[in-house]
């Protein structure tokens, strides 16, 4: 009988292989011209964070090429229970996609403002009175989950999906992402052409509260601009010096929030112009472009899920199994401060401040 000592190392083991299957996956994405379709793809998978769906992906793609699987890409991930649940089973010889699930420890304070005063309880121990417990990550684990393409049984209830014709918005879009941005303590301004925003598509005035949108573009391009907007107001206030010192990567952020959106709905995200990673994840100093990579793909993917769940439209499959979706959905918290930017991950070492730039615009 294998000691703890033994799980440990096995699980270390399992941590360490998929640490270096997933530096491997961002390095290729890092030198490739692949970040949109990486987007695309995890627009469609939004339900996990964006370095399981590249270890899903990655898998699959290994899978597929061996003959194992029948379809090039995923399309629903789950667990061994949870596809037992569904009336499916894991077909025989089928090998578990390996992921990261974070593991949660519980937090204790009665000064909860204080950031020092946080104390971790221990698995049964109960928290004093008067004390605020809160949760938090505290690590990660290895996991395992199959796609349905490694699985029989009873037929999925797949909903339905979006379907646009060339130049259309899908419905209540548009409607939807104005409401967010007014949420936000901003004016939502169509003006008739380009010439009136510094001959841009839209334009997010920090110091006017204001987002302007060109009208005479097709209603995809207008709600697409808009999309792009509205994560320049959730994500790039200016008074955030980490957002002014790097505003080349804020434009990436927002059209990849505005993919996502985008790919989320059955858009086609072929028209969506993102500069190729090699062309400014080396530009945060001192940072290692793998990181800056994940933690802008990560921080778009959550910005991308807080609009998308506020939205009424509807939209294509997070990657959940029809029937699970509800309960994925119940797990993920939600942003109570969603128009209060978040601080990048990868934030540089602080510089000298400057003057900031209020306004963000995305050009044609």
């Amino acid at each position: 009988m294998a000691s703890a000592d033994d799980a440990r190392a096995a699980r270390e083991a399992k941590l360490d292989e998929l640490q270096e299957r997933l530096t491997a996956a961002v390095e290729q994405l890092v030198t490739g011209e692949d970040w949109a379709q990486a987007l695309a793809f995890a627009a469609r998978f939004r339900s996990r964070s964006f370095n399981n769906t590249l270890l899903i992906f990655a898998q699959h793609e290994a899978a597929y090429l061996e003959g194992r699987v029948s379809e090039p890409l995923p399309t629903f991930v789950a667990g061994y229970r949870q596809w037992e649940q569904l009336g499916r089973h894991v077909d025989r010889g089928q090998k578990a996609y390996a992921i990261l699930s974070p593991v949660l420890g519980r937090f204790a304070s009665t000064t909860p403002q204080d950031p020092g005063s946080w104390r971790r309880l221990d698995p049964r121990e109960q928290p004093r009175r008067g004390e605020v417990v809160r949760s938090a990550l505290v690590g990660v684990r290895p996991a395992s989950v199959f796609d349905v393409s490694q699985t029989s049984g009873a037929e999925l209830p797949i909903p339905p999906s979006p379907v646009l014709l060339e130049g259309e918005a899908p419905s209540g879009l548009r409607e939807g992402l104005i409401e967010q941005v007014e949420a936000c303590g901003f004016e939502f301004v169509p003006v008739p052409h380009e010439g009136m925003i510094r001959g841009a598509n839209g334009l997010t005035d920090y110091t006017a509260h204001r987002v302007a949108v060109r009208e005479n573009m097709d209603p995809a391009a207008q709600v697409k601009t808009l999309a792009h907007e509205l994560a320049h107001v959730r994500m790039h206030d200016p008074r955030d010096e980490d957002t002014t010192q790097h505003r080349g990567i804020a434009e990436v952020e927002a059209e990849s929030v505005a993919l996502m959106i985008g790919a989320a709905h059955g858009m086609d995200t072929n028209a969506y112009t993102v500069p190729y990673v090699s062309n400014w994840a080396t530009t945060v100093d001192r940072k290692d472009p793998v990181a800056v990579v994940q933690a802008t793909a990560e921080r778009v993917r959550k910005t991308t899920v807080s609009i998308l769940d506020g939205l009424q439209t509807v939209q294509v499959g997070d990657g959940a199994p029809p029937g699970l979706a509800r309960s994925v959905q119940a797990q993920r918290p939600k942003r109570l401060d969603a128009c209060r930017p978040s601080a990048p991950a990868a934030a540089p070492e602080r510089r000298p401040s400057r003057s900031s730039a209020p306004a963000f615009d995305r050009g044609r």
